[in-house]
């Protein structure tokens, strides 16, 4: 990540030090041209960071070379797209992070959480921020800390908590939304590839069809699950058994004579490779590939 750098110089006015400053011109193109130029010294794009236009103003503010004395005022400019491009500036400091992650503008704050400096500090500001969205976007970060994910837990929103069960690395906050009561929650875990092959047996036998049928949809199985899944009560179940990518054949074969007659067809005219089911192949524990290369880590990433 680029650094923040002061800078620092002699009078750019009186003539001297010309090498790092370059004359502005007045028309608003050859600001613009001027702002988004590699070879454009960095006093200059100090002087561009207060330029009338925002279009100028939005160039310095996306440049990762930006000084922090242009990008500074910028986290506090007019324009929101500005704002928005300094938030997502790798180069911006944590404390013009922290700044803005408190926008009063959505998109503002949302741009904070994509931007790769985002540390712990940004992180716990948006655990804590009444943005429903924001905090929906920490609990799709790998890097989430365990005391903030545990937090997320409890999040009062269904939504941020489903968020967090399908993205989530930790095996602990995995059990843990496997009991929570909002259907969409288990659906978000029953996505969720990280998933134990015991965790995906027991929401096989999750009360609730959808999130059955999630489960179908997003995951390879074992042999044993699917043969329950076969003889599932929910047409809309056996109907994901039966447009699956990996159910082996002869499971699929066990659909051919299924009594709804849209399973059934689904079961006979299944072609491999038609992309109906987007399966992903979820990590067994104890399972190695055979291919060489380093393996999973040992511990669970977060």
């Amino acid at each position: 990540m680029g650094k923040q750098q002061d800078v620092g110089g002699p009078d750019r006015h009186t003539g001297s030090g010309s090498a790092d400053y370059r004359e502005i011109g007045a028309e608003p193109d050859a600001r613009l041209a001027l702002a988004q130029d590699p070879a454009t010294p960095q006093m200059t794009l100090i002087d561009l960071s207060s330029d009338r236009s925002p279009l100028v103003r939005r160039a310095v503010a996306a440049r990762a070379d930006a000084p922090a004395q242009a990008l500074r005022p910028l986290t506090r400019d007019a324009d929101r797209q500005v704002r928005e491009a300094v938030a997502k500036n790798p180069s911006t400091s944590i404390a013009n992070l922290v700044r803005l992650v408190k926008d009063a503008d959505r998109w503002v704050r949302w741009a904070v959480a994509s931007n790769p400096a985002c540390d712990e500090s940004v992180r716990r500001l948006m655990a804590a921020a009444p943005d429903k969205e924001l905090r929906g976007l920490l609990a799709e970060m790998r890097a989430i800390e365990p005391d903030l994910a545990a937090r997320l837990i409890d999040d009062i929103s269904p939504e941020v908590r489903e968020r967090l069960a399908t993205h989530t690395h930790d095996p602990e906050v995995i059990t843990a939304l496997m009991a929570d009561r909002t259907v969409r929650v288990r659906k978000g875990v029953a996505r969720n590839p990280r998933t134990t092959a015991a965790q995906r047996s027991a929401l096989a036998q999750d009360p609730v069809v959808d999130v059955r049928a999630a489960l179908v949809r997003a995951l390879e199985l074992d042999e044993s699950d699917l043969e329950r899944l076969v003889d599932d009560r929910s047409v809309q179940v056996r109907l994901a058994v039966a447009r699956s990518e990996v159910v082996p054949a002869h499971i699929r074969q066990a659909l051919e004579q299924d009594p709804d007659e849209m399973v059934a067809s689904a079961a006979r005219d299944f072609r491999p490779g038609s992309g109906a089911s987007p399966v992903v192949r979820a990590p067994r524990l104890g399972h190695r590939r055979a291919a060489s290369g380093p393996g999973r880590p040992g511990s669970a990433a977060r």
